[in-house]
């Protein structure tokens, strides 16, 4: 046992994932469900307080804050070297509040019009701290996403975002790609 909060490489296997590679620290306060969908690439670090949920693929070099949650019931794909930031809400699939029927988990699914979409971060993207995510929504290589914001459509690549609903800021610098290719 480690004398910090991350579950020591050799008690990874306990977790049930469906698969995970090398140098994944996850703490010991996350909490996973329906494992057997989850996959974890390597160089992944999940800390205290998350909620993972459903079929999710995290690709490698990847760092999810604290205080997140990824319901990923139509499925959540987070390619390599990209990050979400403190207190995320990504959601794969959502009810519809419109008042036409009723909601909640423990309604009969007949009475329900839960909407379902696949969510994809693409390479090299961030998502700022509180921001919110929606379902069938695809953040393209290298958009980042400002604080408290909401994604509720597509991203373009390399831009920079914010708002609610997130809108386009500026145009995102490529250099970090140069910096991974040279170092």
């Amino acid at each position: 046992m480690q004398n910090n909060s991350f579950y020591a490489s050799e008690e990874l296997e306990s977790l049930g994932l469906k698969s995970f590679g090398d140098n994944v620290l996850i703490s010991r306060f996350a909490r996973f469900y329906s494992t057997e969908n989850i996959t974890i690439g390597s160089n992944v670090r999940i800390d205290d307080f998350c909620i993972l949920s459903g079929k999710i693929e995290i690709g490698s070099n990847i760092h999810i804050s604290a205080y997140n949650a990824l319901y990923g019931s139509s499925g959540i794909i987070i390619d390599d070297y990209s990050g979400i930031s403190p207190r995320c809400t990504l959601f794969s699939a959502t009810d519809d509040f419109s008042g036409d029927f009723l909601i909640g988990p423990m309604v009969d699914s007949q009475l329900t019009n839960v909407i379902n979409g696949q969510i994809r971060i693409g390479k090299f993207c961030q998502l700022g701290a509180g921001c919110i995510v929606l379902p069938n929504v695809t953040i393209n290589e290298g958009a980042v996403v400002g604080a408290m914001s909401l994604v509720n459509k597509d991203l373009e690549s390399w831009k920079i975002y914010k708002g609610i609903p997130a809108k386009v800021s500026k145009k995102r610098s490529k250099k970090l790609l140069e910096i991974l290719k040279n170092g």
